[in-house]
């Protein structure tokens, strides 16, 4: 056999045979398992973990507020679950707000009747107050002056305990005339501008003049207008929560 035809019968055998593995496919294969495995490791870890994040997130304090009011807080003649903390605390919890709201409502109580049971209200603690108080003030037409004495006593004493109050402001109606409308409308913005408290103007908004959402008395929100009273002062609860380092947890 010529050398030429012999030599190239050799390389046509090299050729078909299987090529050997070049020196960097073992690493290429080691890096490739050896990433596969750290990615392994790190899913496994966070499934461990995420069951002890979670409960650290359900464990964590509860936020307590008072929602210290009158009747129109309390819910008069409303079930439990209807009155204005109630719904409140439902609707910020379901929103992921660790939050508990206390019924410290007292139908047929004056400003002046809210800072004589302050104390006593106080006395188990709280984180923050929504501040309800001076309806009843102004349907018995007492004097603006009155009134915002002692809701500016109450509001110093809550400073004093450095309890922050977020203040639900209310309205005199037009049937007391220009000049008491004018003093008792200025009571709310006054007070929270000397406390640099967040105020929610009107508690009523909404809800007042719609007999739909009034009680028979004409005067009481029913059911479905505490539920408009809410969905009202929803944006300033949040962003009063938010002063108080709370935030919204989302469930998963």
């Amino acid at each position: 056999m010529p050398f030429e035809i012999a030599l190239q019968t050799h390389r046509d055998k090299i050729q078909r045979q299987p090529a050997a593995p070049t020196a960097r496919s073992e690493p290429a294969l080691y890096g490739d398992r050896r990433a596969f495995l750290q990615s392994s490791a790190a899913l496994l870890l966070a499934a461990a973990l995420y069951p002890q994040i979670a409960r650290a997130a359900e464990d964590s304090p509860t936020l307590k507020l008072i929602a210290f009011g009158d009747s129109l807080s309390a819910g008069y003649n409303l079930p439990a679950a209807d009155a204005f903390p109630a719904v409140l605390e439902a609707a910020l919890r379901k929103e992921g707000y660790r939050v508990a709201i206390v019924n410290a409502g007292v139908s047929g109580d004056t400003a002046s009747g809210g800072l004589a049971r302050l104390a006593w209200t106080l006395s188990d603690g709280a984180d923050g107050v929504i501040l309800e108080l001076g309806a009843n003030d102004m349907l018995r037409g007492i004097d603006p002056d009155v009134t915002k004495a002692a809701l500016d006593s109450i509001l110093a004493e809550l400073k004093a305990h450095d309890i922050k109050v977020l203040i639900a402001g209310m309205k005199a109606t037009p049937s007391l005339g220009k000049e008491y409308k004018a003093r008792f409308d200025a009571i709310y913005p006054d007070l929270a501008a000397k406390y640099g408290a967040p105020l929610y103007p009107f508690f009523l908004d909404g809800v007042a003049g719609e007999r739909g959402l009034r009680l028979n008395d004409g005067l009481h929100p029913n059911s479905a207008g505490v539920d408009r009273i809410v969905q009202g002062i929803l944006p300033s609860a949040r962003a009063f929560l938010g002063q108080l380092g709370e935030k919204a947890v989302v469930a998963r």
